[in-house]
């Protein structure tokens, strides 16, 4: 599998990410969106914006395991946090960074601060693509 990810001088800096990802055809996985729910299906660390963070990482990295891939095989991220506190999502995007699956945002990528998400109490959601050998 061959993944291309281009800068272009053309376009402003990032810190991180690829403003393009090209991936050779074959075949993709689409990653429902990963909350910050445990095995039984609750909301972790209600009002704890890093701890749901770290939940959907690791929900994350379960989800790609499932599917054959790992971080390095993502070639787009949305990251969606309940909040229009710019501070907030810096902080989401850092610690996304710094966790078991930062290279999965090394790629094309999105991160929205939005009003609300599909759990009470859920603060943060990230929804991936990954390309698969074969």
């Amino acid at each position: 599998m061959r993944i291309n990810r281009i800068q272009s001088d053309e376009l402003h800096p990032t810190p991180g990410y690829h403003h393009v990802t090209i991936a050779e055809a074959g075949r993709t996985a689409y990653l429902a969106g990963q909350c910050p729910l445990d095995g039984s299906g609750t909301v972790v660390g209600p009002g704890d914006l890093m701890a749901q963070v770290d939940q959907v990482a690791v929900n994350a990295l379960a989800a790609l395991s499932v599917a054959g891939a790992a971080p390095g095989d993502v070639v787009r991220s949305v990251i969606y946090v309940a909040s229009d506190d710019t501070a907030e999502l810096a902080a989401v995007w850092r610690r996304l960074n710094a966790g078991p699956i930062a290279q999965a945002f090394t790629t094309a990528g999105t991160l929205l601060g939005v009003a609300a998400l599909g759990f009470p109490g859920q603060l943060v959601e990230v929804d991936l693509t990954a390309a698969l050998a074969g």
